[in-house]
């Protein structure tokens, strides 16, 4: 392609075929976790590539639904109908771009790391006990509990004297995960690029085809139209309702937080245009209430299609916006090729997807860079999540992170910035640096002019917590990735002190004699 395209093109389109390949298993197995129809994935994917791709404030980011709202989604339409769906997702798109417009994007970076990272632990985990009985060929419940304890009746429909659906099920689930995941380990250099979830899902769906076993597969109505569905008039008035209000609040700030720290990474595996935080916002806003009028999953930016997609070699927003155009046309020319693959296939995919959420290192370092409390937060708000639901442990996760701060909440906060010697930028912080601080700060930094050495002098810095730390070690590992160099003046607080050493830069020792006036 590179011998008769610009050379640009060429890079995106080949990046659009392997995020196609990602994409689409993952679109499936997302409504299937959903318990809604395929198509309403299919939608949604095409929505998240065509449009949010076309309007995003982040060029290499991947938009598409999401498993870390499947959840909220099935426990919802469970209760309510996928009828009901579409205007809650309305709404919270509305919300979505109404915060954009007022530049709210920045604020989404309060939330606490360990909160963030214990609600995905606390979805992957509910991911995972779900996904087992879809596995064995059973149906799920809503609640973490209830699956639990429901394993043992599933293993007992495979268990039996004969070979039965359920067992026929679970060989066909448990041939797809372990080709999935051993193509992931031995995988040919030439062929890295080729997703494991693909040859897992193809290798479950060839066993079904050559064996005709008669499992359960994926349905879909025979034409593109079939797949969309506008919501009545009548169900808009399913919003006065407080659950779908509620629904609509926690897809709203969920989808919110998670595309942004997706933009965030996938920041740092490239040195292209960084993210313009509120514009991305506003098109995610924009895409979620098209999927809410054309009856879609709610949609987010999505990391490991966007590192997929930046891995491929992708250069401009063309690759996202392809390969939504190749889900549509896979859908629109060729649906009978989506309906051979087995619904079991696609659980193996969410299981590793939802493994992968349980990011045991993370709360690893939460414990070992800032000690007992962050951990306990992170632990505090996966409990919460499994025994009770996920509004509940997310707002027991905040109500901690604000106790963790509560000594020194009132204390002044400064970062100011100034021309230094030798064409240098000097950048004084000092007081307490906190979550709600953390606006301040990104303002600071995101404001310095590009390329010039930055002196961060946090001498009279007397106070750091985890979300602030992480912000700011972010913005340094992208920075001297970039070429920019960094020297840290740390403080005299050895606490401060550790957690800035770890930031990567030039670490200078403490001026003591520096006056502190907090």
């Amino acid at each position: 392609m590179r011998s008769i395209l610009p050379r640009d093109f060429s890079n995106d389109l080949a990046a659009s075929l392997v995020v196609f390949l990602v994409a689409m298993p993952l679109c499936l197995g997302i409504a299937l976790a959903s318990g809604v129809p395929a198509g309403m994935g299919l939608i949604s994917g095409i929505i998240g590539g065509i449009i949010v791709g076309a309007l995003s404030g982040s060029p290499m980011q991947v938009t598409g639904p999401a498993a870390g709202l499947a959840v909220i989604v099935f426990g919802f339409v469970q209760e309510h109908g996928v009828a009901a769906l579409g205007p809650v997702l309305l709404l919270a798109g509305l919300m979505q771009i109404v915060a954009g417009c007022l530049r709210m994007g920045s604020w989404f970076r309060l939330i606490s790391p360990a909160v963030v990272h214990g609600m995905l632990t606390g979805i992957g985990v509910l991911i995972v006990l779900a996904q087992i009985h879809v596995l064995m060929g059973s149906t799920p419940s809503a609640g973490a509990v209830q699956n639990a304890t429901a394993i043992t009746t599933s293993l007992g429909r495979v268990l039996d004297d004969h070979l039965t659906p359920q067992a026929l099920t679970l060989i066909v689930g448990l041939a797809s995960l372990l080709a999935m995941l051993g193509w992931e380990r031995f995988r040919p250099r030439q062929l890295r690029l080729l997703p494991g979830a693909l040859i897992g899902v193809a290798t479950g769906t060839l066993i079904t085809l050559v064996a005709g076993l008669p499992i359960p597969r994926v349905e879909l109505p025979a034409s593109i139209l079939g797949n969309i569905s506008l919501p009545s008039v009548d169900s808009f008035a399913g919003l006065l309702h407080p659950d779908a209000l509620i629904a609509a609040v926690i897809i709203a700030v969920i989808a919110s937080a998670e595309t942004l720290l997706s933009a965030a990474a996938v920041d740092k595996l490239h040195d292209g245009p960084q993210t313009k935080m509120n514009k991305e916002l506003w098109a995610q806003g924009v895409g979620n209430s098209l999927c809410g009028l054309l009856g879609g999953l709610p949609i987010t930016g999505v990391i490991v299609r966007s590192s997929a997609n930046v891995q491929a070699g992708a250069r401009t927003r063309a690759s996202t916006i392809l390969h939504g155009v190749w889900i549509l046309a896979l859908v629109a020319l060729a649906p009978q090729v989506l309906g051979l693959v087995p619904l079991t296939a696609l659980a193996a995919v969410l299981l590793v997807t939802g493994w992968r959420l349980i990011n045991l290192h993370h709360v690893r370092e939460l414990f070992s860079h800032h000690g007992v409390f962050p951990a306990g937060i992170w632990a505090a708000t996966v409990v919460v999540i499994l025994v009770e639901d996920l509004l509940i442990g997310v707002g027991v996760g905040l109500a901690l992170s604000l106790i963790e701060i509560a000594p020194v909440l009132r204390r002044r906060f400064g970062a100011t910035s100034r021309e230094g010697k030798d064409d240098a930028i000097d950048v004084n912080l000092h007081g307490a640096a906190t979550c709600t601080r953390v606006p301040k700060l990104l303002s600071t930094l995101e404001s310095l002019p590009a390329g010039r050495k930055v002196r961060l002098n946090a001498q009279r810095l007397r106070y750091i917590d985890h979300t602030s730390a992480e912000t700011l070690s972010d913005w340094v590992k992208r920075e001297t990735r970039a070429g920019r160099a960094v020297e840290i003046s740390a403080p005299s607080s050895p606490r401060v002190s550790k957690v800035l050493h770890r930031m990567g830069g030039d670490t200078t020792q403490p001026n003591l004699a520096q006056p502190d006036p907090t």
